[in-house]
């Protein structure tokens, strides 16, 4: 899959995120990391999967091991903790230069 350089997400690693659509509809979690490449997130608790492995210095047993997998994000809205709902998000730059994400329902700053 070809990735867009320079394309921003409307998501980012940290954030507390909403899954609209999917086996895990309805949740919330927080985002562990990005895969930029695959247009995915990896959100902690959510999305779990079922490897084997082969026994390693890390993993001396080997066995099934449970790690999260990534959801695409278009499945996934910021979810703001002053409105208690998912939301949109827009983006501005502050008169000082920088560039803030915020809540359009309520103005309110979404940090990471």
């Amino acid at each position: 899959m070809e990735v867009t350089q320079g394309k921003e997400f409307h998501i980012k690693s940290g954030d507390t995120v909403y899954v609209i659509s999917g086996k895990e509809k309805g949740k919330t979690g927080k985002v562990i990391r990005i895969l930029r490449d695959k247009r995915k997130a990896v959100v902690e608790k959510l999305n779990i999967v079922k490897r084997h492995a082969r026994p390693s210095q890390k993993n001396p047993g080997g066995g099934i091991i449970e790690k999260e997998a990534g959801i695409h994000i278009s499945n996934l809205m910021i979810y703001c903790t002053k409105c208690s709902r998912p939301v949109r998000i827009g983006r501005k730059r502050l008169s000082s230069g920088e560039k803030i994400r915020y809540c359009r329902r309520c103005d309110e700053e979404i940090k990471s």
